[in-house]
């Protein structure tokens, strides 16, 4: 897995997205159904309907980048749908893709500053 800082906000689409879809449309789909600006950095992460696919869209300073997944065998364990999709951590985002389930989970309690 790639590596990634602490500090890297993950947004997640949880309706399904056709991912057929290529830069523009995963652009797209970022903007009218998450609300995020697609070249701000961060990480955007969309699935199919059937959930054993997975792609991740990010800027990356002078142009889209696109990390795609394929399980060969089960599926990943996706956030119930909601209209303007879920944050998750980095580290978050390596346990899913690593085929931890994040609602057998528990997160500890800890700081977090109040948003401004």
């Amino acid at each position: 897995m790639i590596g990634l800082p602490p500090t890297l906000r993950v947004f997640v689409a949880t309706a399904p997205v056709d991912l057929r879809k290529s830069y523009d449309g995963l652009a797209r789909v970022a903007r009218e159904a998450l609300g995020q600006d697609p070249t701000s950095g961060h990480l955007l992460v969309f699935s199919n309907r059937r959930r054993d696919r997975i792609k991740i869209l990010y800027w990356d300073r002078d142009g889209y980048a696109i990390w795609m997944k394929r399980l060969e065998a089960g599926t990943f364990r996706w956030p119930a749908p909601t209209a303007d999709g879920v944050e998750w951590t980095p580290a978050e985002l390596a346990a899913m893709l690593g085929g931890i389930d994040l609602k057998a989970t528990r997160r500890r309690p800890r700081f977090a500053l109040a948003p401004t």
